[in-house]
């Protein structure tokens, strides 16, 4: 029976929560240290509109992670726009960022769109196992 791991989405769940949380985090906390005046500067010389697509980014991986945790079909795009997303920006750095961020994409897309097995399918499957 081919059918999504739920154990597995739930991981990838909380892999894109853990990323966009830790990526939030970092900015913020960063305000909080001795050299809170520099990380000041440099989140200040990314631009308003920068910073608000980079949080907003970030965000939606948190968003996006929690709603596939519970189920939400739409998630999955969200999530897979992402990832695209991030695929497409590191094709502007190395190969091998490349190379990884596609790889990611390829084993994230491949759980969470696969077929799920439909009722007719698991009775054939079913009846094929007792025969």
């Amino acid at each position: 029976m081919r059918q999504r791991p739920r154990v597995i989405v739930i991981i990838i769940g909380w892999l894109f929560i853990t990323v966009g949380g830790l990526g939030l985090l970092r900015d913020w906390l960063l305000l909080l240290t001795p050299q809170a005046a520099e990380h000041a500067a440099a989140l200040r010389a990314e631009g308003a509109a920068m910073l608000a697509l980079i949080w907003t980014v970030r965000g939606l991986a948190i968003v996006g992670g929690a709603f596939l945790i519970r189920g939400a079909p739409w998630a999955r795009w969200l999530l897979a726009g992402w990832m695209a997303f991030h695929v497409a920006l590191s094709a502007g750095h190395s190969f091998q960022a490349l190379a990884l961020h596609v790889l990611i994409f390829a084993g994230i897309a491949y759980v969470l769109f696969r077929p799920q097995p439909r009722a007719t399918d698991r009775a054939s499957a079913a009846d094929t196992h007792t025969s």
